[in-house]
């Protein structure tokens, strides 16, 4: 555990700063003079229908590398393991395949469904380098965290990716970049950069083996990697379509789509902020669980999951306190376009929704990574036919706070399958007494932080809000000692700042 508690720290440290610098590019983009809401729905848009397009072609890839690593590092020698090869080589088709098909499509299909978003039928075809980077990096990125690497794919994907971001969005301050249009098509290529950055480091360190004869371990284990591939490939559409379903509702069924797009976004993005530690907990705990189940081991299992799933909890509690006692405030301090002030209850569910799906631990990858991962597809199946349906009906009668109230039902009916799963077959639950007292004692620091700072607006009241709601939540996680981590981790900090040796 103290190997992934390190590796989540570090990881969760890189988010952090990614998220800080993808602040400053939202706000770039959302403030009075910058650029325009359908401009910013654009670009939030590329990402959600590169997630889909990701899940359509990369053909279960990604669940291939994570479930089988182990046999092939196990018992092959380097320069003969084609895994690797395999995993690239099948998504790289099958991108050329989705491809083929959206442009055949374009006509009859996009234009229609997407006739309220001009913006986006204009930048269509650029929707498929975009995809295609993001498609080879996640690949990429999988591979990274069963080599113990998952601090360099956070550190490309979460901070890199924004510097990059930020250098196009100055070179348009400063004119170099003229006009939107050249913006998007250097937008575009931005995955395939970090993608490619990915190979550089791997193949300097010996581990970027291209082997396309079929090793003694694909021979072997063949008709198992289908089936698990083909599973996940279907269950990875289904989620995929359910968790991105909201923009792409909003941008086919509103009125002046891209711009609702461009406002329910930034609400998304904050309660993004929320979910930092999820990334950095789930790419540092993939390896371990795969290689425990591979062991038997039931116990440790068990242990990641509880812990996962409550410094999670006290991660979530904390920064959405934090964001909803300061979001409306912040919008007026930074001069924020005032048409996104309607985010602020998109945030407030879609951040429920977040303390939910990290409250729960890291259930999908334990099912993922075990003997029963089709229950997965099925569980998947679930979560697209509630999102969808939901999704439509609420969009249609509440705008963008439909898709918003409609990730938390479905989601939490999701999640609640897979912990009665987890639950009833293996006997493994995630929760505990400290798990109510962190929503209490959440609760108690909003009250604490809400009420004396209610009437007043500006900067420094915005530090102010997140010093009292500090002041009560940290030591009160300190002194409940409501995580197993917290005791090592403050007592490193104790070290740290001078105080650890004192007698």
């Amino acid at each position: 555990m103290s190997t992934i508690r390190k590796q989540s720290l570090i990881s969760s440290a890189i988010v952090y700063a990614g998220f800080a610098l993808g602040f400053f590019n939202t706000y770039l983009f959302t403030r009075e003079g910058g650029f325009t809401k359908e401009q910013y729905g654009v670009t939030q848009t590329f990402l959600a229908v590169a997630a889909v397009l990701y899940s359509m072609a990369s053909l279960g890839s990604s669940a291939y590398i994570g479930k089988f690593f182990p046999y092939y590092e196990a018992h092959l020698e380097r320069r003969r393991n084609d895994q690797l090869s395999w995993a690239l080589l099948l998504p790289v088709i099958g991108f050329g395949v989705v491809s083929i098909l959206g442009l055949l499509f374009k006509v009859p299909v996009a234009n229609r469904m997407f006739n309220n978003s001009p913006e986006l039928l204009r930048y269509y075809y650029w929707l498929f380098p975009f995809g295609f980077g993001f498609t080879l990096y996640l690949i990429l990125e999988s591979y990274a965290w069963m080599l113990g690497k998952s601090v360099l794919s956070n550190l490309f994907k979460e901070l890199i990716f924004r510097l990059l971001f930020t250098l196009l969005i100055a070179l348009t301050y400063f004119g170099v970049i003229r006009n939107f249009d050249t913006f998007i098509h250097l937008f575009s290529f931005l995955y395939l950069v970090l993608a490619l950055g990915l190979l550089i480091v791997f193949y300097r360190q010996g581990r970027l083996n291209f082997h396309l004869r079929a090793s003694k371990v694909t021979r072997r284990l063949r008709q198992r990697i289908l089936a698990l591939s083909a599973y996940f490939w279907g269950s990875g559409i289904l989620s995929n379509i359910a968790q991105q379903c909201d923009k792409l509702m909003i941008a086919a069924i509103l009125p002046n789509g891209m711009a609702m797009a461009g406002i329910y976004s930034l609400g998304e993005i904050l309660s993004g902020l929320i979910q930092a530690p999820q990334r950095a907990v789930v790419s540092a705990s993939v390896s371990a669980l795969s290689h425990a189940w591979r062991d038997k081991d039931l116990e440790r299992i068990k242990r990641i999951y509880h812990r996962s799933a409550l410094n999670q909890l006290i991660f979530a509690v904390c920064m959405f306190g934090i964001v909803w006692l300061n979001f409306k405030d912040a919008l007026h301090t930074f001069h924020i376009q005032k048409d996104f002030s309607a985010s602020f209850t998109v945030f407030f569910f879609l951040g429920l929704t977040r303390i939910v799906d990290m409250g729960t631990g890291v259930s999908s990858q334990i099912i993922l990574t075990s003997t029963r991962w089709r229950f997965e597809f099925n569980s998947g199946m679930l979560l697209l036919v509630a999102s969808l349906g939901i999704n439509y009906l609420l969009t249609s009668r509440l705008g963008i706070l439909g898709p918003a109230l409609s990730n938390l039902i479905a989601f939490t009916a999701y999640n609640t399958v897979r912990f009665v799963f987890l639950w009833r077959r293996y006997g493994m639950q995630p929760f505990s007494k400290e798990s109510l007292y962190t929503l209490l004692l959440g609760a108690a620091a909003c009250c604490a932080a809400y009420f004396p700072c209610k009437d007043h607006t500006g900067f420094g009241w915005l530090i102010l809000r997140g010093m009292l709601f500090c002041a009560v939540f940290v030591p009160g996680v300190v002194l409940l000692k409501l995580s197993p981590d917290v005791a090592p981790i403050w007592a490193t900090v104790r070290k740290r700042i001078g105080f650890g040796n004192r007698q």
